[in-house]
């Protein structure tokens, strides 16, 4: 199952996207139907509310008489979290149960006006944000809406930025065009990249990128979709997390890479990372295991064990590694990366060597192995520049 997570401000089109979603056969979780849901007539959260506030919030066919509840809780931030305190709850089980009834081969899209706000992203395989400049969504909510400019305007500044929405984003969806633009990038999200995503997922395999290596030049949003990833991975380890770095080349800007985002996690003990509830964890939440890989090329003659995960997401390859907290390997990846962001000399020595690798036609592997010798020449380099500078490898 793979869970995706759909958001976009008042007027930005997010609805037209999850109902093209549904008729490709997702199964679309709509908040704000479920928040009417759960206070419809006869139900445990209308009695709550009732009992709560009074019935005031009633009208005359003891329905939720919403502004009426509205002009009590909106004015008052007390009487707000506590009706919070009772739909919220009661949503999310609703949610909880609607997931659980889905197939396990489904798409399963929850649509959340308040994803950005309350920081719910990391718990989805994937986030969906719809965007559309301020002025289309204006003039959208005054034709279809009925709403005044001020209107409109002042509800649009009560909600995320663009640029907090970006930041949550791993697919950002433009809609200031013809709706069918929209569509079409929603036809094409869906077949590649949602369904091979679900397969993975369910399947435990990783998505992968041709063999032969492709080097790209740095790209500025490298660091924002590491650090979505990151968040990934600290709610799947939970405490067992003691560090998760965004490490490897596309951790350096300015330095040439392959578009795959290399994570560390550091964990007390490899006894940790091999527990099987963890390990089915980070397979359920997309970061499957791969036996092929259990140690690093290490520059002291003594092997440096890790255990390593793969993304399941093939529009975002990234590979996890994890390592003992304090271990040469764990010491190493962070220390090799702030040499290369602190000394420009030996930043292009590398990418020159990577370029000349490349050029060969390597494979991924071959690139791996013909990388080893200028690492081993380069230890005692980035070693020197660690004493000299008093590196601490806490320092990010």
């Amino acid at each position: 199952m793979l869970r995706v997570g759909l958001t976009g401000g008042i007027g930005s089109g997010k609805s037209t996207v999850a109902q093209r979603l549904s008729s490709h056969g997702a199964i679309v979780i709509d908040a704000d139907l479920l928040a009417r849901e759960v206070v419809s007539p006869g139900s445990r959260g209308l009695a709550a509310i009732v009992e709560r506030f009074g019935d005031a919030v009633l009208d005359d066919e003891d329905a939720l008489n919403r502004p009426a509840l509205g002009a009590l809780v909106f004015a008052d931030e007390a009487s707000r979290r506590d009706l919070e305190a009772i739909t919220h709850p009661l949503i999310a089980e609703r949610t909880r149960e609607l997931v659980a009834a889905a197939p396990p081969d489904a798409v399963v899209v929850h649509d959340v006006p308040l994803l950005v706000e309350k920081h719910y992203g990391p718990g989805y395989h994937l986030v969906v944000v719809v965007g559309a400049d301020e002025e289309t969504r204006v003039k959208r909510l005054r034709q279809t809406r009925g709403m005044t400019e001020a209107d409109a305007r002042s509800r649009i500044a009560a909600q995320a930025t663009d640029e907090q929405r970006r930041a949550a984003a791993d697919v950002w969806l433009r809609n200031d065009g013809p709706k069918d633009e929209l569509l079409a990038a929603v036809d094409d999200l869906w077949e590649s990249r949602l369904v091979p995503f679900e397969e993975n997922v369910r399947r435990g395999t990783r998505s992968r990128r041709p063999e032969q290596v492709t080097l790209v030049e740095t790209d500025p949003t490298w660091p924002a979709q590491a650090a979505r990833v990151a968040e990934r991975l600290r709610l799947a380890f939970g405490e067992l997390a003691l560090t998760v770095d965004h490490v490897g080349s596309t951790a350096v800007p300015g330095l040439i890479a392959k578009d795959v985002i290399d994570l560390q996690v550091g964990v007390r003990s490899l006894t940790d990372a091999d527990d099987g509830a963890l390990v089915a964890r980070l397979a359920a939440a997309g970061f499957p295991r791969s036996e092929a890989v259990a140690h690093d090329s290490s520059k002291d003659g003594v092997p440096w064990p890790k255990r390593f995960h793969g993304s399941s997401d093939p529009g975002r390859p990234a590979h996890v590694h994890v390592r003992d907290v304090g271990s040469p390997g764990w010491r190493w990846a962070l220390m090799f990366r702030d040499w290369m962001r602190a000394v420009p000399e030996a930043r292009q020595e590398y990418a020159a060597q990577k370029r000349r690798i490349a050029a060969g036609g390597a494979t991924v592997t071959e690139y791996a192995e013909a990388k080893e010798p200028w690492f081993d020449a380069a230890h005692d380099r980035a070693e020197a520049w660690a004493a000299e500078t008093a590196w601490d490898p806490s320092g990010d």
